[in-house]
């Protein structure tokens, strides 16, 4: 089998088998997360949100997992909640549902073992976005573009995303993108550090995939380490310093360091 080559091995959660949910897991240890729900831009509804939180859990149970891809079906990444199904749903225990469904799946894709890609594909809109800026690392399309636009609704983020925009572009932009609404390009989000690769348009899991694969070259144990210790530095510096030793100190007792140690003290 090819290195990229996705097996028919897809994900059903339990809640609903219609979700438009679909995880895939290829011959390489990647995942790929795909909302399928094209006929509302891949707008979340409530099934559709729990097997989004079901899939990052089953994400988080496979420990030999090396990525995690998200992505959206058709022409568009992710427009956040389908708003035509939400719209029944208007009083504050509803808004505290939807804000906690998400939050924690959000939570859990921040804090997993493996590097996590958003392959923005198209548009990511709102949640979308908040589902973009939760991931390590962000592809995005030419064409592609990108919107915290709640506050056209009269919101602000519910999933996490405001923190997250936080830590990659810091205060003043942040402030500017979540009061203004305003819909960047994919050139303005590669420019402000937002999103850190570009892609020719239909090309984001396809370039997704190709750095997923260079992730998937370094022992599991060392990549995922390296994730930590950077979540750790995020939480706490001081946390970071003793997590870093010790981290550095079981890795440095491996047999892969060893055999590495060697072939680099025998070469010629």
């Amino acid at each position: 089998m090819g290195r990229n080559h996705l097996r028919p091995i897809v994900f059903k959660p339990p809640i609903a088998m219609m979700t438009g949910i679909e995880l895939t897991f290829n011959d390489n240890a990647v995942a790929t997360l795909t909302v399928n729900r094209p006929q509302v831009r891949n707008g979340l509804d409530w099934a559709a949100m729990d097997a989004f939180a079901a899939a990052i859990k089953q994400a988080a149970a496979t420990k030999r997992l090396r990525a995690l891809i998200i992505t959206g079906a058709g022409e568009t990444f992710v427009s956040g909640g389908d708003l035509k199904a939400l719209a029944p749903y208007t009083k504050r225990k509803d808004g505290m549902r939807l804000a906690t469904i998400m939050g924690k799946a959000l939570s859990q894709l921040r804090d997993l073992h493996c590097p996590t890609i958003a392959a923005i594909n198209g548009p990511a809109r709102g949640g979308g976005a908040e589902i973009a800026v939760a991931c390590d690392q962000r592809i995005m399309a030419e064409d592609a573009d990108i919107g915290f636009v709640h506050a056209r609704l009269g919101i602000t983020t519910a999933w996490g995303g405001a923190r997250y925009l936080l830590q990659l572009v810091g205060y003043p932009t942040a402030v500017e993108l979540l009061t203004t609404a305003r819909v960047l390009s994919a050139p303005e989000a590669k420019a402000m550090g937002l999103v850190g690769h570009l892609c020719p348009p239909g090309q984001a899991v396809a370039k997704a995939r190709e750095l997923a694969a260079e992730l998937s070259q370094h022992p599991l144990e060392a990549v995922h380490a390296a994730k930590r210790l950077l979540r750790f530095a995020v939480a706490s510096p001081l946390v970071a310093r003793h997590a870093e030793r010790r981290l550095f100190s079981f890795l440095w007792d491996s047999e892969y360091r060893r055999q590495a140690v060697a072939r680099f003290l025998n070469r010629k």
